[in-house]
């Protein structure tokens, strides 16, 4: 059965898409910790970050890094955190998660909520930014 980062890749669920390439992609968080909480995923569907083949997985990195790169370029912070959790959804996904404190990546804080009209203009900054690097 299909995870709901499967679907969202095939575009039966609507996200943010920040970016995308032949086995990657990124998205908004709908349930943020911050104002640019990321989530970059394998296409191909992997319950477990350590499950991933090594070349994949550090596919996955790199692109990560470059969306985070761009997050970092539009959202004002000192750092973009990276977290792997793995336990919310049977999917592999990295945090990525604009911070000023280590505070800040405490998933236990209540969640954030943007208008739309929010989340479609930092998505297309963010998509600029990206593709500028």
């Amino acid at each position: 059965m299909a995870t709901i980062f499967t679907k969202i890749v095939n575009g039966e669920i609507p996200s943010y898409k920040i970016a995308e390439d032949d086995n990657y992609y990124a998205f908004l968080d709908i349930n943020p910790l911050a104002l640019g909480h990321t989530l970059v995923i394998t296409k191909k569907e992997t319950d477990y970050i350590l499950n991933i083949e090594d070349d994949e997985l550090a596919g996955l990195i790199k692109f990560a890094k470059k969306v985070g790169l761009a997050l970092e370029k539009v959202v004002e912070c000192k750092r973009i955190g990276l977290t792997v959790i793995g336990l919310e959804v049977p999917h592999a996904h990295i945090h990525l998660i604009p911070i000023n404190s280590l505070y800040d990546m405490d998933f236990k804080q209540p969640k954030l909520s943007f208008s739309d009209e929010k989340n479609s203009e930092l998505t297309k900054r963010i998509q600029e930014a990206y593709k500028s690097l």
